[in-house]
């Protein structure tokens, strides 16, 4: 970010960031924990997870309380008017990221000791792994305003939906094989949904940063896997 004559409004900007990097680093434990739990069954982890929602909802009242603070005080224009509504959109994204983690241990507490197949669980733990990278990752593109970071995680969108799909497949097949296994599966599958919706926002996070650094929206087609867990090729970032 290019300094101003105005100091104080160079403090405000790097405290927005500052606040989405907090939040940001809150919602990464969030999703976390929330399947570390499911994992383990621990519903007393589950509620943790629930409580902390509440903290990731305090912080982006307070995103969005400065940043229309700051748009009334500054009038900014072009870059510095984009830094802003930026970070109401991150803050946005962050704050359902957070309701993502919240419901998946809302079905751990819901489940009882059904937690699913074990082949099933860890397919759902490489998902998680693979959005915790994709989050923390755009997130560091964020405060570092780094487009070619940005652009990776949304590249790598795709490995995301063809974890996804591919868990939708092994579950179906083993609830069809065992109807007792309905019930847990169907818990996975919400689960996953879940999983891989915290994947889309990562991409949402990407395609602001390259609009605050770029000045246009990213025109491209978003990468997504195909029905049996490959991928369909994205057009060319521009």
């Amino acid at each position: 970010m290019s300094e101003h004559t105005v100091k104080a409004f160079d403090s405000e900007l790097h405290e927005l960031t500052r606040r989405i990097t907090e939040m940001g680093a809150l919602v990464v434990k969030q999703i976390g924990d929330a399947v570390s739990s499911l994992a383990h069954h621990d519903v007393e982890l589950a509620r943790r997870v629930i409580a902390a929602d509440a903290d990731v909802d305090r912080l982006q009242r307070e995103i969005e309380e400065n940043a229309v603070l700051t748009i009334a005080r500054r009038q900014p224009m072009a870059v510095d008017l984009r830094e802003i509504v930026a970070s109401l959109r991150v803050a946005t994204g962050l704050e359902r990221v957070g309701d993502y983690a919240k419901n998946i241990s809302k079905r751990v507490i819901a489940t009882g000791a059904q937690i699913g197949p074990a082949a099933a669980v860890r397919g759902l733990q490489h998902m998680a792994d693979l959005v915790v990278t994709a989050l923390s990752q755009v997130l560091e593109a964020y405060a570092q305003r780094d487009v070619g970071k940005a652009l990776a995680v949304w590249n790598g969108d795709e490995a995301i939906d063809a974890a996804n799909k591919a868990l939708f497949v092994e579950l179906l097949a083993d609830m069809m094989a065992d109807p007792s296994t309905v019930p847990s599966g169907i818990h996975l599958l919400f689960c996953a949904k879940n999983i891989e919706r915290i994947g889309d926002h990562a991409t949402n996070i990407a395609e602001t940063i390259y609009y605050i650094v770029q000045g246009v929206p990213l025109d491209a087609e978003r990468p997504r896997g195909d029905a049996i867990g490959g991928t369909v090729s994205p057009s060319a970032a521009k």
